[in-house]
């Protein structure tokens, strides 16, 4: 059951989603019948880093705080922020 009052809900029908799903299937026209693979972890890449940054920018770099917003353990948010050359 969704609850409407949690402000996360809605990223599942919203304009991030919508977002998402419309760059993918760009992608996968854009492949004219070649065959996709690894998508998954190409989609996770290119989310992962812009996501990471934005949240740290808002939480003017305080990583507690960063992982604490993004659900991590900060040692989790620093391993993904140095696999990315992101520093704050």
């Amino acid at each position: 059951m969704i609850n409407r009052n949690n402000p996360m809900n809605h990223l599942h029908d919203g304009d991030m989603a919508r977002t998402v799903r419309k760059a993918i299937d760009g992608y996968f026209k854009d492949l004219d019948g070649e065959k996709a693979s690894g998508v998954y972890d190409m989609v996770i890449n290119c989310v992962e880093k812009p996501l990471l940054e934005s949240v740290l920018t808002r939480v003017r770099g305080n990583q507690t705080h960063a992982a604490q917003m993004l659900g991590l353990n900060r040692n989790t948010l620093r391993k993904k922020m140095k696999a990315h050359g992101i520093k704050f």
